[in-house]
């Protein structure tokens, strides 16, 4: 089936597709699916939920806890998520560490990142693919143009 289409339907159908998974990646990030909406519950180190009554800076970004902190359990944040984010509340000056959940970034980041090497291999082995049919139709076409000599 594929060896009767033309070259530009082929490319059209993979323009199309590709634009379509463009377009549904586009609309999954904007929409939350996911279901009833439901507010995260991320351990506070030391009870305290200053940023939940004020305003606050980020100290530091969510980040992922070191290996001394995992180990030693040092710190009761990076049990759960294994990320912390360090926040200052602007009224009070406390100091809070909490957990935070950077899943969906990294999951994002690891998608792109296999459809690129995906991306990658499919033109390798197009290129790869359209060379050998080169180099096969140049032989059929020699041994033609020998058996032609013969006779």
């Amino acid at each position: 089936m594929l060896e009767i289409c033309q070259k530009k339907h082929m490319l059209l159908g993979l323009t199309l597709l590709v634009a379509l998974t463009v377009c549904v990646l586009i609309i999954e990030s904007r929409l939350d699916i996911s279901g009833p909406a439901r507010k995260p519950q991320f351990v506070i180190e030391n009870n305290s939920t200053c940023w939940l009554r004020e305003k606050y800076s980020v100290i530091q970004e969510c980040h992922k806890c070191s290996e001394f902190d995992l180990v030693s359990r040092s710190l009761g944040v990076c049990v759960h998520t294994k990320y912390k984010e360090v926040l200052r509340c602007n009224d009070s000056g406390e100091i809070v560490i909490k957990s935070c959940d950077r899943i969906v970034a990294i999951d994002q980041k690891n998608f792109v990142h296999f459809e690129v090497c995906c991306f990658v291999f499919g033109l390798f082995t197009y290129f790869l693919s359209f060379a050998r049919h080169r180099i096969l139709s140049r032989r059929t076409h020699q041994k033609l143009e020998r058996q032609l000599n013969r006779t």
